[in-house]
């Protein structure tokens, strides 16, 4: 081929409508552009790579499968998108290229050529899920083929809905050039300031954007036509009314998201996560094409000001949708949170009452353990990590593991419970489950079934609610043992655990009180961390009082500072005890952003989010029991064996940053910030040193049980796990180190025989 073909084919291709709405884009729409990049960077693992966002995408979850159905709504949402984002460049672009108001069906063309970004991310999003479900999901040839079928066929759906809407809905110039009346005059009511454009210059060919073809809906080239002779009112109102209907279209959306937040609680609405972050960039693009539609260079400045106008409205209690602990009392008078009154309860006689009771429920372990043991016990305290269902999952079979490895004992013989999130949550089930089987219910501890509830996904009901109702104000009401509480994410993070759960967990916190008063079942300290001041708040149906601060603060008044909250005794005039469960394990598991943190009905106001922010690994917790029931642990046991589920290795390899720009140095010393639960081990390892100090190193062991990835890819800190991950998760037990700790583990509780395969 000729120099001056390719020179001429080269400028075809550059100056078709595809590659100069690109360019528009890359010059003008760079926020726009903006959301599928982040959508990619989820995709690939580079944002949210430890929260597991990428499985969201490749790995769907819809009623408890992985299916057609569940990559259908992904495909739907993603239509959606690829929908609002055509709708918002037309709003912004349209006006450049007038003879878009000449061709039949304008916005139909101007999305087929606008295709550019949203086909290359789709094609390169097919093709990963193929690589990530044939390749580590293990799944068939046949399954994936539905799966990827599924996701066309939801996005064919939506697109197909909106061409119908706007094929009926849009007027073209071939309308008017009949007999019918001109287009009306919409230039008034709906002109933005920034986009009333001179159409009369835009329009000759020497001064519109240059565009010599465009593609039509046989994915043709056509050449584009002159359209000076057109008169400019009727261009302009012809985008008017385009505009219009889809600005209708995107508020009709809006409504719709209104109204299925109202359906939160039906199952069959609680949408795959992946397709909830999806409907959420819809919105996202939709409104800030919307700002900078209507107010051009004020967008900015319109913006801030709009949120402080949000921010001081939802300040009035008729605005108020703050989360709230469900059973605690919000119209009693609010106790005074102060330094003081920590102080006066840490230094009165409510201390040595709760150790005495406290000291009674171990007098009850000690002779329910004296048939099982010859001598002195040893006392087992379990501390489990958060990190979402994989914690929950991994904690839930160690714990099951030692348990059936014991005849039953190892749970029996643990007399305290800490830790944070995930979990928590799985020592909670556990512990319930636990307690039924002693109450006479037809339970097996080590059934699959119960490993398999507890990994049931929790996200996708969080991430639907999030979208559909919490971005609009929760207005939705319910009523929990006389209380009038609002409906939002937290609400459904609860009843989505508690169906997932059978609904075993749903009781106030006063119904473990005997239980544990009897020492029939561990004790569980839950300390989510008060944002205030950064102390714990620990939540027992028991007095737990004497953790407030050292026993040094006891002895000598204000050598130390008091550095955690009795929950039980602050809100004692609230209903402390009529706490839901689910709700002090929620208030446990507040991951940032993803649930609401709580206010409690103090004055000023507590918020509380995870225990993760304070004591990852409920380290903190069990060596300040030691350290308050030293001398009976040394008269009544043989020594403490303080057992550690983790899950995340304990020892991290060192980040580099040597090949660090400039830029990129000004940040590293912020990275610190990053590191809270390596901080948190270092504290923790100096805790736990002072500990062998106190009792003795014969006194006291540290047995780890660590979760560490066995194939590709580590299972994500998330509430929602794949198959492929739970699979990682219990294979995790058979890792050498993990048999050793079992080894050591059986030997010191006296129960030395072969390991049961896993």
């Amino acid at each position: 081929m000729e120099p001056r073909a390719v020179r001429r084919s080269l400028a075809d291709i550059w100056f078709s409508f595809p590659v100069q709405l690109l360019i528009l884009h890359l010059r003008s729409n760079l926020l726009l552009i903006g959301s599928w990049i982040v959508l990619l960077l989820m995709l690939t693992g580079n944002m949210g790579r430890k929260l597991g966002l990428q499985y969201l995408f490749l790995d769907p979850e819809y009623l408890g499968e992985v299916n057609f159905w569940s990559f259908f709504f992904i495909g739907l949402a993603y239509g959606g998108f690829f929908m609002s984002w055509n709708l918002t460049t037309y709003l912004l672009s349209a006006q450049y290229f007038p003879f878009l108001a000449t061709l039949s069906r304008p916005f139909t063309k101007f999305s087929l050529n606008n295709a550019l970004i949203p086909l290359g991310f789709f094609v390169y999003y097919l093709v990963v899920i193929i690589n990530f479900q044939a390749g580590y999901e293990k799944l068939s040839l046949d399954s994936v083929f539905l799966n990827g079928l599924g996701l066309l066929f939801g996005g064919l759906t939506l697109v197909s809905f909106y061409s119908i809407y706007f094929n009926y809905t849009n007027r073209d110039i071939s309308y008017y050039k009949s007999d019918r009346e001109m287009p009306p005059n919409l230039a008034k009511p709906i002109a933005p300031g920034r986009r009333r454009v001179d159409l009369d210059y835009i329009k000759l060919d020497n001064n519109r954007w240059k565009v010599k073809t465009y593609l039509n809906e046989a994915f043709q080239p056509r050449l584009v036509r002159s359209v000076a002779h057109y008169e400019a009112r009727m261009l302009m109102n012809i985008f008017r009314q385009n505009h219009l209907n889809a600005l209708l279209l995107q508020l009709i959306t809006m409504v719709i998201l209104l109204i299925l937040g109202y359906l939160i609680d039906v199952p069959l609405f609680r949408i795959p996560a992946g397709a909830s972050i999806f409907i959420l960039m819809s919105v996202l693009i939709a409104i800030l094409g919307a700002f900078i539609y209507w107010f051009g260079e004020w967008m900015l400045t319109i913006f801030v000001l709009l949120l402080v106008f949000i921010n001081f409205v939802t300040s009035f209690e008729v605005f108020d949708h703050r989360n709230r602990a469900y059973g605690l009392d919000y119209l009693a008078e609010p106790v005074t949170y102060s330094y003081d009154t920590l102080e006066s309860i840490c230094y009165s006689d409510q201390v040595q009452l709760d150790k005495q009771e406290t000291t009674r429920i171990l007098d009850k372990w000690r002779l329910k353990m004296e048939p099982h043991t010859e001598g002195k016990p040893k006392m087992v305290i379990l501390s489990v990590s958060g990190g979402g269902l994989k914690a929950a999952t991994w904690t839930v079979h160690v714990a099951q593991t030692i348990d059936s490895l014991m005849g039953g004992q190892f749970l029996d013989q643990t007399v305290l419970v800490t830790g944070a999130s995930g979990g928590m949550l799985g020592m909670a089930y556990l512990r319930e489950l636990m307690l039924r089987e002693k109450s006479g219910d037809s339970v097996n501890l080590y059934d699959q079934e119960y490993l398999d509830n507890i990994g049931k996904d929790l996200l996708n009901s969080v991430a639907f609610t999030i979208i559909t109702n919490d971005v609009f104000l929760p207005w939705s009401r319910f009523e929990y043992r006389g209380n009038v509480y609002t409906k939002d994410r937290g609400y459904i993070f609860e009843q989505q655990l508690n169906e997932n759960t059978d609904s075993i967990l749903d009781k106030p916190l006063w119904a473990y009180h005997r239980a544990e008063a009897e020492a029939r079942i561990p004790m569980i300290y839950l300390t989510p961390s008060i944002i205030n001041d950064g102390r714990r708040l620990i939540i027992s149906p028991q007095g737990v009082s004497f953790m407030m601060v050292a026993p040094v603060g006891l002895q000598k008044p204000e050598s130390v500072e008091v550095d955690a909250v009795d929950f039980g005794w602050l809100f004692k005039h609230q209903g402390a005890s009529e706490l839901r469960f689910l709700s002090a394990l929620r208030m446990n598991a507040t991951y940032p952003y993803v649930l609401p943190t709580v206010h409690l009905p103090s004055d000023p106001s507590i918020e509380v989010i995870d225990a993760g922010l304070r004591d990852n690994y409920g380290i903190l917790s069990a060596t300040r029991f030691i350290q308050v029931f030293t001398d009976w642990i040394r008269e009544n046991t043989s020594g403490v064996v303080l057992v550690q589920i983790s899950s995340a290795p304990k020892i991290e390899e060192v980040a580099q940053n040597d090949g660090s720009g400039v830029i990129g140095s000004l940040f590293n010393p912020i990275g610190i910030a990053g590191k809270v639960f390596d901080l948190q081990e270092f504290e923790h390892d100096n805790s736990l040193g002072f500990i062998y100090d106190l009792l003795g190193p014969e006194q006291f062991e540290v047995v780890r049980f660590t979760y560490k990835p066995t194939g590709e890819y580590e299972a994500a800190v998330s509430f929602h796990i794949t198959d492929g991950e739970k699979k990682d998760v219990l294979n995790a037990i058979s890792l050498e180190e993990n048999q050793e700790s079992l080894r050591t583990l059986l030997r010191l509780l006296g129960k030395d025989g072969p390991l049961v395969s896993e």
